[in-house]
């Protein structure tokens, strides 16, 4: 049976590299997967540009307008903070910057950890009341998928255990960021082959919306 130290050295050396390796082939299969589908070759004649219709699909997608925001009030700002609070946690903590450096050799400045601290407290509620909102609402209730379930659940849960492992809530050092790292390679390894791919195609998806309507010359 490990020791503590050596549970984490696992966590942190073979554990670590084996869910990078799953992560980085099944991005790369299923970025495969879409450009094999390929693209019928369009015979009309051009009337606009498919790279400024592209683009311009992205931003706007990104910003939702005012009849989605205003029926939809909840989902827009939660999806919002939690995004974004995602993003903060994991690229702008200090610790987690020193790993990137030790992987891709470079590093970038990052926010105060209180700052960070809060936004992880933040990011947590923000999924918390996305899922009770969605258990509670009927039809997205009813179109909730148990992969759905299991995408919040490996969300939420590096948040959860990082709070814990900074904090030292429960349990020792070494066994709380064992936990905390093995629940980031779980999320690594399930990410290429659930919805959490979004992150990686929605600009790909919306850049290809916008440069088929670009083409025919109309808005997207």
């Amino acid at each position: 049976m490990m020791s503590e130290i050596e549970f984490l050295n696992w966590a942190r050396g073979p554990g670590f590299q084996i869910a990078v390796i799953i992560f980085i082939a099944g991005v790369i299969i299923r970025f495969g997967e879409i450009l094999l589908l390929g693209r019928k070759a369009n015979l009309a004649e051009a009337k606009g540009s498919e790279m400024s219709g592209g683009l311009r699909t992205i931003v706007s997608r990104s910003i939702p307008d005012k009849s989605t925001f205003q029926r939809s009030t909840f989902t827009v700002v939660a999806g919002y903070i939690f995004h974004i609070g995602l993003f903060v946690t994991i690229f702008l903590f200090a610790p987690h910057i020193l790993m990137f450096k030790d992987i891709i050799g470079f590093g970038w400045p990052s926010l105060p950890t209180p700052v960070v601290d809060a936004m992880a407290v933040v990011t947590i509620i923000a999924l918390l009341a996305v899922l009770i909102h969605r258990m509670r609402d009927t039809v997205l209730k009813f179109l909730t998928t148990k992969e759905d379930y299991l995408v919040w659940m490996l969300t939420v849960l590096p948040l959860i255990t990082g709070y814990m492992a900074f904090h030292r809530i429960g349990l020792t050092a070494p066994t709380l960021l064992s936990i905390h790292i093995l629940s980031v390679e779980l999320l690594l390894i399930i990410f290429p082959f659930t919805k959490l791919m979004h992150a990686f195609t929605f600009a790909l998806s919306r850049w290809y919306n916008g440069a088929i309507s670009g083409y025919r010359g109309v808005q997207s």
